[in-house]
């Protein structure tokens, strides 16, 4: 599972690892918080919902590209993560969790990856909260019933990078732990993120950026079931129990 904030962020950070493990035959889910109505590239769309509509389609499409199994949008405000009720977005993604019952789960970390925006790492603190109580069975007792159990996930990752955007506000990114080779994948993820045609004027820092780095995709392994130190990884299911 990845949770995200706004359509793009699936293809842009995520979208070569989502390939490679869908190739290798997981069920992969994408829970987006926002329809990004507060994008500065507006696709002519004349107002926020008008905007708001358009990313949705295109989110789909690309996670159609993606091959994504369960791909999820809500409608929290875009721009505005920050003043949402913690409580309350935790609780949509614990459910998400609980339903889809991943093994592993990939997000930002509060740093907000390599753009260093605001969602993002709101995302990730969210997505980090839900990934420790969607296991335990006094968290959100409400949700549990016959069909819904508490899921313990046993891996959470955040996306990283071993560069940054010039001229951005400092970023002080998570160090490396896995290396996931998405060369194979890389041209799909390329066309599932320009399915985002509203964000067209994004396209050229997309190429400059992130295809010069195509080969692999980063993260930092924060949280294991197994614990344990940290080391380098190629395989963000290594340790993983399948019967779980």
């Amino acid at each position: 599972m990845c949770v995200t904030a706004h359509p793009d962020d699936e293809a842009g950070g995520f979208g070569g690892t989502l390939l490679k493990y869908r190739a290798a035959g997981a069920e992969t889910s994408v829970v987006c918080l926002t329809p990004g109505q507060a994008a500065t590239h507006r696709g002519g769309a004349k107002s926020d919902p008008e905007l708001a509509e358009m990313r949705k389609k295109e989110f789909a499409a690309a996670c159609e590209i993606l091959r994504v199994s369960r791909p999820v949008i809500f409608d929290y405000p875009d721009g505005q993560l920050y003043l949402q009720n913690l409580n309350r977005v935790v609780y949509t993604l614990t459910l998400e969790i609980r339903r889809f019952r991943p093994q592993v789960l990939m997000t930002f970390g509060a740093d907000g990856g390599v753009t260093g925006h605001p969602d993002h790492g709101m995302a990730g603190m969210f997505a980090s909260l839900a990934f420790q109580w969607a296991g335990r069975n006094n968290r959100y007792a409400d949700q549990l019933d016959s069909k819904i159990e508490p899921h313990r996930t046993q891996k959470l990752y955040y996306g990283t990078a071993d560069f940054v955007i010039p001229g951005r506000q400092p970023i002080t990114l998570a160090p490396s732990s896995a290396n996931i080779d998405v060369k194979a994948h890389f041209e799909k993820k390329a066309a599932a993120f320009k399915a985002h045609t509203s964000q067209a004027p994004l396209f050229p820092l997309f190429e400059d950026n992130v295809r010069n780095r195509s080969e692999t995709e980063l993260f930092h392994l924060a949280a294991s079931v197994k614990g344990g130190p940290i080391r380098q990884e190629t395989d963000l299911f290594e340790g993983v129990d399948e019967s779980a």
